[in-house]
């Protein structure tokens, strides 16, 4: 396949995936919220098979890619729930965090046009960390992890449907190549070779 085809296409996508996955690993350890930072884990961890799987041909690994997404889009749609408080979901619960730690995200202190208030004594917490949201933000800490989902969920979707083409193109190829006898022993148009004791026989016939 040339470098237009949708196989590139999916290793491009696939790229693109791990850089932004990779980008809100960084900051969902700065805000210690652990449920986002196993799901992160296991998406990096199932791009990278998509992506190895599309290289080397494997259309198993692609196939377990194509599920993944389906999980990821499901996760990733329930994040803009819980930030947008749909569905009686609040952003200031600790679910996330599995209700180890009082953090949220780190956008709520260090968004866009965010500054910095001296937390008060009784909300300062032992690693330092502020737990009282900056003021003058351009745009909320919901709206950003919002927007980082959305992407993630666009991006999933285009993923899924080049990652179904891909797997039927590798299918497509590999009937193929068994239709020509490309996995067996003996090709569709073998020839058998004469015995070497006929062959001496005639070597030997009067003329």
């Amino acid at each position: 396949m040339g470098c237009c085809s949708g196989r590139c296409t999916l290793i491009f996508l696939c790229t693109f995936q791990l850089v932004t996955a990779l980008e809100r690993q960084v900051f969902d350890f700065l805000g210690y919220q652990w449920a986002p930072i196993l799901a992160t884990f296991t998406h990096i961890v199932m791009v990278i098979l998509g992506l190895f799987g599309t290289i080397q041909y494997r259309p198993r690994y692609i196939v377990l890619y194509a599920v993944w997404l389906a999980i990821w889009v499901t996760w990733n749609t329930f994040i803009i729930c819980f930030y947008l408080e749909v569905g009686g979901l609040s952003k200031d619960s600790e679910l996330l965090t599995f209700n180890l730690s009082r953090h949220h995200s780190w956008w709520r202190e260090h968004g866009p046009g965010c500054q910095q208030e001296e937390p008060a004594a009784s909300l300062r917490p032992l690693n330092g960390q502020a737990l009282v949201p900056g003021v003058g933000c351009v745009l909320e800490h919901s709206y950003v992890e919002a927007l980082h989902s959305a992407l993630q969920i666009l991006v999933a979707l285009v993923g899924f449907v080049y990652a179904c083409y891909v797997v039927s193109v590798f299918t497509e190829e590999e009937d193929s190549f068994d239709f020509i006898g490309g996995f067996d022993p003996f090709p569709l148009y073998h020839v058998p070779e004469k015995p070497s004791s006929l062959l001496f026989k005639q070597a030997y016939l009067p003329a």
